[in-house]
C-alpha cells in the first residue's frame, strides 16, 4: 500500500495537467477553458502554459520507486529529485505580456486583514499541500491591483490580467509565471 501511495503522490499532479486528459473531471474541479471574448482577455488553459515537447514525466522515467516505502530515504531522495526538476520546468515564452483569463484555485501568500494582495493560482484543489508541488509551469504568482476580500486557501476563482514569464520562489513552491491581475472573481460556471 505504501508503494501505491508514493506512486499516487508522484503522479497525481501530472495526470491532472496532462495534455492527453480527455476533459476536466466534474467533481470539485474547474473547467480549464472558456469561450473566447471575455472582456478582451484571451482564454487560457493550464496546458497552454506547458511548452511543446516538455515531458513532466521525464524525471520519473529514470526512477524505479515501485519497491520503496514512503519513509525510505531513497523515496525521499526521489521526491527531492522530482521537485528540483519541476522547479526548473520550462515556461512558454510566447505567453509573455498577453492579457489572459483563466480559472484556478487560490493559495494566499499574504494577508492584510481580510484581503490578500498576492496569491498562487494552481490548477487543482490540494496543490502545494502534498509533496511535491506542481511543476513551475503550472503555478502562477498573482499580484492583484485590487485585493479580493476574504480570499481563502483553495477558493476557486477566475483571474484576468497580464501574464508575465518569470520565476517566483515562495514557501509553497516555485511559480514560472506572474500575473498582474486586473480582476479576481469567485468562480461561477
Amino acid at each position: 500500500m505504501r508503494r501505491n501511495l508514493l506512486a499516487l503522490l508522484l503522479l497525481a499532479p501530472l495526470l491532472i495537467t496532462s495534455r492527453d486528459t480527455p476533459g476536466p473531471p466534474t467533481d470539485g474541479w474547474l473547467p480549464l477553458t472558456l469561450s473566447a471574448g471575455q472582456g478582451g482577455y484571451a482564454p487560457l488553459a493550464w496546458t497552454d502554459l506547458i511548452p511543446p515537447g516538455w515531458d513532466p514525466m521525464g524525471p520519473l522515467r529514470e526512477l524505479d520507486v515501485s519497491h520503496l516505502s514512503d519513509n525510505d530515504p531513497r523515496a525521499i531522495a526521489a521526491l527531492e529529485q522530482i521537485r528540483q526538476a519541476w522547479d526548473e520546468a520550462p515556461v512558454e515564452p510566447s505567453l509573455d505580456g498577453r492579457r489572459v483569463r483563466l480559472p484556478g484555485f487560490a493559495i494566499p501568500l499574504d494577508h492584510q486583514g481580510e484581503q490578500a494582495r498576492e496569491y498562487l493560482l494552481v490548477p487543482y484543489f490540494g496543490a502545494c499541500i502534498h509533496a511535491p508541488p506542481p511543476p513551475a509551469n503550472q503555478m502562477i504568482h498573482v499580484i492583484t491591483r485590487e485585493a479580493p476580500d476574504r480570499l481563502q486557501t483553495f477558493d476557486p476563482v477566475w483571474v484576468s490580467g497580464t501574464l508575465r514569464v518569470g520565476k517566483t520562489e515562495t514557501g509553497m513552491g516555485k511559480a514560472g509565471y506572474r500575473l498582474i491581475a486586473d480582476t479576481t472573481r469567485p468562480y461561477v460556471q
